[in-house]
């Protein structure tokens, strides 16, 4: 990934994930996030992991962000916006919708 990439992909990161890590690390703590999401074999969902993800690249230096790092900062871009264009109608502050993308990094009411 070259610089350009890296720098456009930090921006697009930074727009989505609205959430500091540790309030998304206590986010993450909950039975409300732990439920959120697609579960495979009743493990850890796939958003659960990455939020922890999210919270370690969010206290990463900038310099010491790998191309693994970035590709995964890409995936959450991806799912974000796509998740953001599914918003159910009506009040979502207790939804699924809004717990799955907390735990990508998004809360939909900040």
């Amino acid at each position: 990934m070259d610089d350009n990439e890296r720098k456009e992909t930090w921006e697009d990161f930074r727009e989505v994930v609205n959430m500091r890590p540790g309030d998304l690390e206590e986010w993450l703590g909950t039975d409300q996030s732990r439920d959120a999401g697609q579960h495979k074999d009743g493990g850890e969902s796939t958003g659960h992991a990455s939020g922890r993800r999210i919270a370690e690249i969010l206290r990463a230096k900038k310099g010491d962000l790998s191309d693994d790092d970035y590709q995964h900062m890409r995936k959450v871009v991806g799912y974000v916006r796509r998740h953001l264009a599914q918003r159910p109608s009506g009040d979502v502050r207790d939804t699924r919708w809004r717990y799955s993308l907390m735990n990508w990094g998004h809360d939909p009411l900040a």
